[in-house]
């Protein structure tokens, strides 16, 4: 017979030393260096090696135990009947594996029922209610032995810390605290306000509330809680199905989960977990999975439970939404608008359902937040849809080569200025229409509906185009020759899309027919209008509307070139930052010359010249549209500006008019909120009236 493997033993004993430590930080300093998901990984090597070899388990060992250590700082509590952990589960097949040790148990072939409920996210706690009255809490601990926080969970109850009804003169119970969303980020703003520290997520930040030292911290602190079993109880008989169990003890007002569901079988279970899956996101608290338990407390007995877990209970966790990683450089990435974007550049990690190997920074202030630097090891977060971002860092680990990450001064791309806005925070490449980063993004822009709609111009023409050289800035476009279009072939962006015969999609030549459709829409575009060619040329927080403003008030292109930052402000709804960003675009010579060359391509438009009645109710007031019209919101803007009118895109103090439809939304709540008067559509159409004007 084999003997134990070389160096088993000290694996285990290793193990063993980390598990100890990560409980540690977890469970007593509520400041963990791992995320859940890799804790279990550790977990379940070190249940692994101890089947394997048996000799060397020890009833020491994290396997068989549930939590951390009593801190220091609370009073020990015993618990009379222990306060186990759950058995995890990542896969389906692991679900079909628990549902079909249940069912061996029960001989039975018909399907077995069980309840399924969230598994939010907190800290275990118990609740000793005597006579009706709270009169002792205490967390789970190692699951023998817990804390006694009776004064900081009466700061959570308030007024709840009696129970309704007619309860048993003992009663304990069993469930989670836990921080709801939209607290956790209020709290976050206040402690940040304080310049104090700002907590990793809901779960860290409802245990360090919890187990404050000092109660009023605890009082100040947005806890609620669940309950989701019983332990110790002077009931003579209690319902034998765990559902009428959780009513019953919801009718002493107690709160109990609105999600938890009754399903039968496996399949059942797997059904109930993808459903509350895609609706995690709109969740008021956070969740890390599914708890399913058999619904027969009798069965539930029989089952028993190992040392550590229930055998009748199974935890179905979701895809980490946490992880941590190594930064292994930090990028700056440069988009359409010239925005200066720093990515770190990571270990591969699953995270969120998916493998992650960048995250955005967001921007220069952000890395300063942070302080996060290239080697070091960092919290991940990806919950839902959301782009991965980096939480914190974790200093204890940081490399002492580790040094802070310096923003250039010139973009990296095309080595033009960076230059900043919004108290230097936002980083914008000054190359504009030069940038070779910005090429495909402008392009895209400049063909859009908004700008110069040059139909038939799509994102796979221009990449394409970019690609093979033969455009490299928008005037390019107009020197493209139909035959030279027709023979370009455009792959196909999807390498795994199929015809629905099921057959790949090949790559296809653009054609003569779309090449002259194309062609003719370019020289269309020709004869174009200075709001839409300004809009065009993607001029950093010039949108539509500040286009035309400028169209409107300069009335030409070249006088907007020339003038200077002072005169850009005094542009109603013009303020400093987007007259530096205008005045900052037409200073590069780049950008002038592209200009340029797309006049001498036969780019051309009209003088604006404002005819409008100057005595009409709103001749030089501002107006801000909203809701849903009798007419499409374009042409009624054009309306009110032939009566005098400036329309503006937000609602400010500024604003002399809402005018506003069915389902105004919140700028009709801003409005309300500033004071600003709303016009009805049939006060705006007696004023077109009184003016002469067509209304819209």
């Amino acid at each position: 017979m084999a003997g134990p493997r070389p160096g088993a033993r000290a694996e285990i004993q290793s193990l063993r030393e980390r598990i100890e430590q990560h409980d540690h930080r977890y469970y007593v300093l509520d400041d963990p260096l791992i995320s859940d998901a890799e804790y279990d990984q550790l977990l379940k090597q070190l249940i692994k090696l101890e089947e394997q070899h048996p000799e060397y388990q020890s009833a020491h060992s994290p396997t068989r135990r549930v939590g951390g250590r009593v801190a220091g700082g609370f009073a020990p509590v015993a618990h009379p009947v222990p306060m186990m952990s759950l058995a995890n589960a990542m896969q389906a097949d692991e679900v079909h594996e628990f549902d079909r040790r249940v069912r061996e148990f029960a001989e039975s072939n018909a399907p077995i029922e069980y309840t399924a409920e969230p598994k939010i996210d907190g800290l275990a706690v118990s609740l000793r209610f005597e006579h009706g009255w709270l009169a002792r809490a205490a967390t789970r601990g190692d699951g023998r032995t817990g804390e006694d926080i009776t004064q900081n969970m009466r700061q959570v109850l308030g007024e709840d810390t009696r129970l309704h009804g007619k309860p048993p003169s003992l009663l304990e119970v069993r469930g989670e605290v836990f921080m709801k969303l939209a607290d956790f980020e209020r709290l976050n703003r206040e402690q940040k306000k304080r310049d104090e520290k700002q907590f990793v997520n809901p779960r860290n930040a409802a245990a360090g509330s919890l187990r404050q030292l000092d109660p009023a911290i605890t009082a100040r602190r947005p806890l609620s809680y669940e309950i989701y079993a019983i332990g110790e109880t002077s009931a003579d008989k209690l319902p034998n199905r765990y559902p009428d169990l959780l009513e019953w003890i919801g009718d002493f007002g107690i709160p109990i989960s609105k999600e938890r569901r009754c399903v039968k079988g496996a399949e059942g279970c797997i059904e109930y977990y993808e459903s509350l899956q895609t609706r995690r996101d709109n969740l008021a608290y956070e969740i890390d999975g599914v708890v399913y338990k058999v619904a027969r407390r009798d069965w539930q007995h029989g089952l028993g439970a190992t040392a550590k877990s229930p055998r009748w209970a199974l935890a179905h966790k979701f895809p980490p939404a946490e992880m941590t990683t190594r930064v292994r450089a930090i990028d700056l990435q440069v988009g359409r608008t010239g925005a200066v974007t720093p990515v770190a550049r990571l270990d591969p990690v699953f995270v969120g359902g998916v493998t992650v190997s960048n995250a955005t920074l967001h921007n220069r202030a952000e890395i300063e937040r942070l302080d996060v630097r290239v080697g070091d090891r960092v919290w991940l977060r990806r919950a839902g849809d959301v782009i991965p971002e980096i939480v914190r860092i974790l200093p204890e680990e940081r490399p002492k080569s580790a040094r802070p990450f310096v923003f250039p001064d010139a973009c990296p791309v095309c080595d033009t200025p960076i230059v900043y806005a919004d108290d230097g925070v936002i980083a914008r490449c000054s190359g504009g229409l030069f940038c070779p980063a910005q090429r495909k993004g402008l392009l895209r822009h400049f063909v859009s509906r908004k700008a110069l709609d040059i139909e038939g111009c799509g994102e796979r023409l221009i990449e394409e185009l970019v690609d093979s050289g033969r455009v490299s800035e928008v005037a390019d476009l107009y020197n493209l020759k139909q035959a030279e279009l027709a023979e370009l072939v455009l792959a196909e962006p999807d390498p795994d899309a199929r015809t629905k015969s099921g057959k790949p999609l090949a790559a296809r030549k653009v054609g003569k027919k779309v090449a002259a459709k194309l062609i003719r829409a370019l020289d269309e575009s020709r004869d174009t209008e200075l709001p839409r060619f300004l809009f065009g040329l993607g001029i950093p927080l010039v949108g539509e509307t500040t286009a035309e403003t400028l169209a409107l008030h300069f009335g030409d292109l070249d006088p907007i070139i020339a003038a200077d930052q002072e005169t850009l402000e005094q542009v109603p709804d013009i303020g400093p930052l987007v007259a530096k960003s205008i005045r900052t675009f037409f200073d590069q010579p780049h950008n002038r010359r592209v200009i340029e060359r797309l006049r001498k391509v036969g780019l051309r438009w009209p003088a604006v010249t404002r005819h409008a009645p100057t005595d009409t109710a709103l001749s030089g007031k501002k107006v801000v549209i909203t809701g849903t019209l009798s007419a499409p919101r374009p042409e009624i803007k054009k309306t009110l500006q032939a009566l005098g009118a400036v329309v503006s895109a937000q609602v400010s103090k500024n604003t002399d008019y809402l005018l506003a439809g069915e389902n105004p939304g919140s700028k009709a709540t801003k409005a309300e909120e500033l004071g600003v008067p709303l016009l009805t559509e049939a006060e705006y159409r007696k004023i077109c009236a009184a003016a002469g004007v067509d209304a819209a």
